[in-house]
């Protein structure tokens, strides 16, 4: 009698093959900054490999690229105050409560946009980027967004500029952090608007997106889903009397920011002892006037 031959472990094999290209990823950046090392995680490694279908050549490419955003912009040493004004009406914020799975919530209102400022807005969506993510459990990579269009009109539309730099920073610095985003109430007229912002959008994402309408209880199971109706406050059809409170938030925000100072601390100081790593410009990082006062709070 012929012994049959084991099959192949397919999962172990491919688990194998993924882990293989994390190192050659890894490998192939070469020397980086401190702050670029502790960025560039296994999980980071992950996401950047996942929006280039593990294609390591694309997906060095595009860490590249964060990488120099990161050491001009320098999303990290953003503060509060910084961007306070931005958050006067309550536009956009981390929410009080998470999906089943303990992921951040992001809470958008186009219809509360309080500015003009393009890069004001720019960066206060950095930072509340930034803090949603610090905020994500241990083995959590991804976060949910509640963009909340009730009573939206065109003339609450975000320039195209603003659209486009939005879905940019989205895509490219921060890949594969969207675990589902909801449109909630989303009016007829803002279709048009859709298919005009769909175009910087990749498939992935726009497969993530769901349109729910609190009136349609189908739809709202969908989002009922992802996020248990206890929590979810009575605006967007649930059951928590929670609202946003600017005062409080600004609290925890500057809280959060000690957190992150000293977070980044330490990388901060190696990095201005070697300001160009791999080609990147390292920029020096002092003390700002908001982090004196986060600190002070």
């Amino acid at each position: 009698m012929f012994r049959r031959k084991h099959a192949p472990d397919s999962n172990s094999n491919y688990a194998e093959q993924r882990e293989a290209k994390v190192t050659e990823l890894k490998a192939a950046l070469g020397p980086i900054s401190a702050r670029g090392d502790k960025y560039c995680s296994e999980a980071c490694l992950k996401r950047y490999l996942e929006a280039r279908n593990w294609n390591v050549a694309k997906s060095k490419k595009m860490l590249e690229e964060s990488l120099k955003w990161r050491a001009s912009y320098r999303p990290e040493d953003i503060r509060w105050p910084d961007v306070s004004v931005e958050a006067e009406t309550g536009k956009m914020y981390r929410a009080s409560f998470r999906d089943r799975d303990g992921r951040t919530v992001v809470v958008m209102k186009p219809t509360k946009q309080n500015t003009s400022s393009h890069e004001g807005q720019i960066r206060f969506l950095v930072y509340t980027l930034e803090n949603a993510i610090f905020s994500l459990p241990e083995g959590q990579e991804k976060m949910v967004w509640l963009i909340d269009f009730t009573g939206w009109t065109v003339a609450h539309a975000s320039p195209i500029k603003t659209s486009r730099e939005t879905a940019n920073i989205l895509q490219n610095h921060y890949p594969e952090r969207l675990a589902i985003g909801f449109l909630f109430n989303p009016p007829k007229v803002f279709e048009a608007f859709y298919k005009v912002i769909k175009i910087f959008l990749d498939p992935k994402s726009i497969e993530k997106v769901n349109f729910v309408y609190q009136k349609d209880e189908e739809s709202m199971k969908v989002m009922y889903k992802y996020i248990d109706p206890e929590v979810l406050p009575v605006e967007f059809g649930g059951k928590n009397n929670v609202v946003y409170n600017r005062e409080e938030y600004s609290e925890l925000m500057m809280q959060d920011d000690i957190k992150t100072t000293n977070f980044w601390a330490v990388d901060a100081k190696s990095d201005r002892t070697n300001p160009s790593i791999n080609g990147t410009l390292v920029p020096d990082v002092s003390p700002q006037p908001s982090l004196l006062a986060a600190k002070a709070s």
